[in-house]
């Protein structure tokens, strides 16, 4: 197939021509006229005002999760103990908390042949067993490989 040669000039004068044509139904709809707001978009809320610092005065900064860790990569808890929940980090292994995040227990050091873990289990029909899979799902320049799946029968405490 041939295609005809283009007239010198016309891509020039055409395709101001060909843009204005396509974006008129766009700026034209809802009623508006060039250069006013759609109806029904919304504009931006006035700048806030400064909130008073004394406000803050009684709070302080504390860490939230355990000291070394890494990337996340699993979280997992049971409904019939609410305040017990467990972490697993891409090159941090397995933490444990008992106290809803106030203070975290690596519970998989020493056991663990791969501080990466990339998913945690509980068991719905026991709290107690809990399944661990090592490695990182996410593929990136700095994954540890898995080295096994794990399980314990006394929720963390060996394994």
């Amino acid at each position: 197939m041939r295609f005809p040669t283009p007239i010198p000039g016309t891509r020039t004068v055409l395709m101001p021509l060909v843009a204005a044509a396509l974006a008129w139904p766009l700026a034209a709809q809802d009623g508006a006229r060039m250069g006013e707001v759609p109806a029904g978009v919304r504009t931006p809320p006035p700048a806030a005002e400064t909130v008073d610092p004394s406000l803050f005065g009684g709070l302080s900064f504390r860490f939230v999760g355990p000291s070394r860790g890494g990337r996340v990569t699993a979280v997992e808890g049971h409904r019939s103990h609410p305040h017990t929940f467990y972490q697993g980090a891409t090159g941090g292994g397995v933490w444990k908390t008992t106290n809803y995040g106030m203070t975290w227990e690596n519970v998989s050091d020493g056991y663990f042949r791969s501080p990466s873990i990339g998913h945690i289990e509980v068991a719905d029909s026991d709290p107690n067993i809990l399944y661990v899979g090592t490695g990182s799902d996410g593929i990136r320049s700095n994954i540890i490989i898995g080295k096994g799946i794990h399980k314990s029968t006394d929720a963390g405490e060996t394994w």
